[in-house]
């Protein structure tokens, strides 16, 4: 614990500083809570989009097989641009997707296979849920840090600063409190002396 003066002026400014503390917690309590609360939000859409590309690619293993050889559809799917904006959660300035889009590729509808374009919607449909997911969990890293960061806030106001104040307070009083009575105890040993010299 640091070193504290015992004058009026240092308990006035520790009361001043747990006034603060107090009115700064339940603001960092709130934050916390909303954090929380976005982190589980996003665990829980992070599940879905992952559900999602499981089932996509079982749909897609089904039909696959059904060729003899292998099959690439990264000539007929191109990613054109991810445009994402940014959002804020509780201060946090987070990347959020907007848009997925793919180049417009030609085909030659006598060259190429009957099933094609159902395999490119579901390749586009997977590429962009890899890029949500990607999005997601790069929200998800930024919120945990900064949930990380309030929450040692939070632990340092509740178990050092305010209980530092508080005894810091009662040190104090009870050192002006001591000094107090010291104080009128010599001005009666004063007063008596000034007493018996006079008679």
């Amino acid at each position: 614990m640091a070193k504290i003066k015992h004058t009026k002026n240092e308990l006035k400014a520790q009361r001043d500083a747990l006034r603060r503390f107090k009115r700064y917690l339940p603001t960092l309590l709130l934050k916390k809570q909303q954090l929380q609360m976005e982190m589980r939000q996003l665990e829980q859409r992070m599940d879905e989009v992952r559900g999602e590309m499981e089932r996509l690619q079982r749909g897609m293993r089904s039909w696959v097989r059904l060729f003899a050889e292998p099959v690439d559809l990264s000539a007929w799917v191109r990613l054109k641009a991810v445009k994402t904006g940014s959002g804020n959660i509780a201060g946090v300035n987070i990347p959020v997707l907007q848009e997925v889009s793919f180049e417009a590729v030609k085909m030659d509808l006598l060259a190429t296979d009957a099933w094609v374009d159902d395999g490119r919607a579901a390749v586009e449909q997977l590429v962009g849920l890899r890029v949500e997911h990607e999005i997601l969990a790069e929200q998800h890293r930024l919120l945990g840090e900064e949930l990380r960061t309030t929450s040692q806030r939070v632990n340092l106001f509740e178990k050092v600063k305010i209980p530092e104040a508080q005894s810091n307070i009662r040190i104090i009083r009870i050192f002006i409190g001591d000094a107090q009575v010291a104080e009128v105890a010599r001005a009666k040993i004063a007063k008596s002396k000034s007493v018996e010299v006079g008679a």
